[in-house]
């Protein structure tokens, strides 16, 4: 799977016990998994470089789970 790039704003659910996720610009939806607790700051403006987990299952549901490879706040 390819590598992306992507900007939007990390947000908090508390579906399923709390799951975190990024909302991007164009309004898709993934869940996040990796990276370090600074990023996980609901309502934080970020760009994440990362891949689509293809062998991984999440119980929230929210969106295909971006495994985070690098990632860095924004202003």
């Amino acid at each position: 799977m390819s590598n992306l790039t992507l900007q939007g704003k990390v947000v908090r659910s508390d579906l399923e016990g709390g799951a975190w996720t990024l909302v991007t610009d164009q309004g898709v939806v993934y869940q996040l998994q990796g990276g370090a607790r600074e990023l996980y700051v609901d309502g934080a403006r970020v760009e994440v470089k990362g891949r689509i987990a293809t062998k991984t299952m999440g119980i929230a549901m929210l969106g295909d789970i971006l495994e985070v490879k690098d990632y860095r706040l924004l202003k």
